[in-house]
Formats: C-alpha cells, structure tokens, sequence
C-alpha cells in the first residue's frame, strides 16, 4: 500500500493545476475493491485566475485513464468552481469525494472545504441516491447472469442515503455501513466480490429476496428523507464564494 499511495500522490502532485484536495473513490472506498479494481482517483484543481477571465479558458475537468507500474487509474478532477457548483447542486459523489477518508493530498483549504460542505447537505440528497440505486437495479435486473457487484452498488448507494438523511454524515464504505444496519447478507455479498466470483449466477430464490430488500429500502430512503431533520436547502453558498475567491486569486500562474 505504501508503493501504491507513493504512485498515487505522484499522480496527483504532476497535474498541470494546483491542486485543493485528490482522494480515492469507487470500490476502494466503497469498501469492497477486488485484487484488480482501476483505482478512482477524484480531486479538485485550481485553474489560475487568467485561465478562468481570458479569452483562452483552461481545462474545467481533466479525466484520464492510464496504466502506470501496473496499478491501473482513473482520474477525474474539477476546476474548484464547478465542484462547488456541484456541491450546491446536492450531488452525492462529490460530498463522497470530499469526505472520502482515503487521502492522497491535501491542504488546509480542503479542511476548510470540509467545515463549510455540511452546510450543502440536504434532506433532498436522498433524490441523488434513490437515483442512483434505481440505475444500478435496471442494470442488475438485465443481466443474463446478475453479478454481485452491481447489487454491492445498490445496497452502498441505498444505506449511504439513508445514513446521510439519519445523521447528516457522509459515509460510503459499506462495511462501516453495515455495522450500523446488520444486514446479514451484506458480508457474503463482499466475500464474493473479494474472492473474485463476482459473476456467479445467483438462485432464482436470492434474486427474489434481494429484490424484497431492494424496495424495502428504498422506501426507507424516502421515509427518512421526509422524516429528516436536514434542511430543504443549502447554506454555504456565501462561505463556498469567499474560499472560492480567496484560492483563486492566490494561484500564481505557470509560466
């Protein structure tokens, strides 16, 4: 992990932008990546004040996929505008990015973010999540063979939702999840997808029971929603406009 996390931060740390943050999403921080899973790293730049009020605009997101020293990567990082324009838009992978505990870089700008990002986060998040869980179901439910890990995505998605609406905290792992809501099938679900049998068929019987589960929570989701104590809208847009400006004009350009 040590090797890895070295690549990681190189990665980062050569970006043609400055960066405010780089962490790991996806599998790893969902809590169930299997020997070969592409590491996601997610991350916000900070395009120099030029680049954002001349005529030649820079890069407002950068995505790249590559192969380096074996470790397989897939980067995608926003310029620090449109990730706050995100955050204030109630979309749940961005406040994933944010508070994911897997970090590859940071500053203290991050931690600021971080303080001030609680006041984006809405009882109307669960509408990302309940979104997200009905796509991963459509592409389960398709699937000549269903796999578990598309199922794995629908109960992360589902109990991140519910937690968020529950406590107004962001947690994606799964695992850490599941100590919260004991659901009993959650760890053979993650020991096949750690073994590597993701795309063992599963009995007509488990596809009825998951399917129980499915609708059960998700109507969960949107009782908690209507039962939460969050707020209807977000809070911070003043605060997001100060850190915003303030890290935008202390980039010193490349020359």
């Amino acid at each position: 992990m040590d090797r890895i996390n070295a690549q990681l931060l190189s990665i980062a740390q050569n970006q043609p932008y400055p960066l405010l943050f780089a962490t790991v999403s996806g599998s790893h921080l969902y809590g169930f990546p299997s020997a070969d899973s592409d590491y996601d790293l997610r991350g916000v730049h900070i395009l120099p004040l030029p680049d954002v009020i001349g005529l030649i605009e820079g890069e407002e997101t950068i995505e790249c996929s590559q192969i380096q020293n074996d470790l397989q990567l897939d980067l995608v990082t926003h310029d620090i505008k449109k990730f706050f324009g995100l955050l204030l838009k109630k979309n749940g992978y961005v406040l994933e990015q944010l508070y994911s505990p897997l970090v590859v870089y940071t500053t203290p700008e991050h931690e600021e973010l971080k303080q001030i990002a609680q006041g984006c986060i809405t009882r109307f998040h669960a509408h990302h999540y309940q979104g997200f869980a009905q796509t991963q179901w459509r592409l389960f439910q398709k699937e000549e063979s269903p796999r578990v890990k598309p199922l794995l995505y629908v109960y992360r998605v589902l109990l991140t939702g519910i937690y968020l609406m529950q406590t107004g905290e962001v947690q994606a792992n799964l695992v850490t999840l599941n100590q919260h809501f004991q659901l009993p099938q959650i760890p053979d679900l993650i020991a096949c997808k750690l073994a590597g049998v993701e795309k063992s068929a599963l009995a007509d019987n488990d596809l009825a029971f998951h399917q129980q589960e499915y609708q059960r929570l998700f109507q969960e989701l949107e009782e908690a929603s209507n039962n939460s104590h969050l707020p209807d809208t977000p809070s911070a847009k003043d605060a997001l406009h100060d850190l915003l400006v303030r890290v935008r004009l202390a980039v010193v350009p490349a020359k």
